[in-house]
């Protein structure tokens, strides 16, 4: 979790005094992203100290701001080295960036160049000019899909403890049958949650991650109420199966916001607020449940 270069000045190619001057933060994919992209040219590459975190991420958490702009831009002693007093930032990074602030701070101007650092090249090219497709961010299925195995791998170490957990605790009470069966529906759910849902988000109904994710579980949990023979139960354990499974694909559903490209921090938090304590209801409800049916 240490992916990161150290902050300050670097020159991409053989800049001169009057070549153009980029800011990105200095997480190392987006510093090695910049630097591929523009390989071959010359230019100035600023780079702020965002602990390690992406240009977005770091503008919302305030990392990639005015101050750290300001503060980088004097400590590097850009104003000697460069003859012009212009800075180009990525769209992403303008919630956290003041350009009026910056100006009046330290002399220079702010422009937004594109959203892609693919499209830098031609923006550089084009009289630095930001076209309408520059301004664009797309959340396509395989931009989502690419996502999928990420939230996998960072899902994959609770889920395999937590699973182990259930499984034992379920056999134990209820035989090695009820075991594997509650481990398949644990497992399928957080798939759902992971998989699933960030896959169908545009088509699943609701503004918020948490409905997205509560109809995946519901998905989950009727396609296998009715492959494991639901219907042989009992009422407990069937109200406990549709409270305790969407909770579980609802939780991993919510992880997803960090990748999503059209969720806010506030809004994140709000939406937390509401659904946590409502997963912890369901997964409490339905432990009740099973232990009723169990020993009743």
């Amino acid at each position: 979790m240490s992916y990161m270069v150290p902050p300050g000045l670097y020159a991409i190619g053989r800049p001169t005094p009057e070549d153009p001057v980029l800011v990105t933060a200095n997480y190392k994919m987006s510093y090695d992203i910049i630097r591929h992209t523009l390989s071959g040219r010359n230019l100035w590459l600023l780079v702020l100290e965002t602990y390690g975190i992406n240009v977005w991420c770091a503008a919302g958490k305030g990392t990639f701001g005015t101050g750290e702009v300001v503060r980088r831009v004097t400590a590097t002693g850009l104003a000697r080295v460069v003859n012009h007093r212009r800075l180009i930032l990525p769209i992403l990074g303008a919630p956290g960036v003041a350009a009026h602030q910056v100006a009046r701070r330290c002399g220079f101007s702010v422009s937004y160049a594109a959203i892609r650092a693919a499209d830098l090249p031609e923006y550089l090219d084009n009289g630095m000019v930001t076209t309408p497709a520059m301004q664009q961010l797309t959340f396509t299925l395989y931009e989502r899909l690419v996502l999928v195995p990420v939230e996998l791998v960072m899902a994959l170490k609770s889920a395999a403890i937590i699973a182990g957990v259930v499984f034992l605790l379920v056999a134990a009470l209820g035989g090695l049958t009820a075991g594997i069966t509650t481990l398949i529906a644990y497992v399928g759910a957080v798939v759902t949650g992971t998989a699933i849902g960030p896959l169908l988000l545009p088509w699943l109904p609701g503004k918020s991650f948490s409905v997205k994710g509560v109809v995946a579980g519901l998905i989950w949990s009727g396609a296998f109420y009715l492959l494991a023979d639901g219907p042989a139960w009992g009422i407990p354990a069937t109200v406990a199966l549709f409270l305790a499974l969407p909770a579980v694909s609802v939780f991993h559903t919510l992880n997803f916001t960090g990748c999503s490209t059209y969720t806010s921090r506030s809004g994140v938090k709000k939406e937390m607020r509401i659904a946590l304590p409502a997963m912890g209801g369901a997964l409490l409800v339905s432990v009740v449940l099973l232990l009723v049916g169990r020993f009743l």
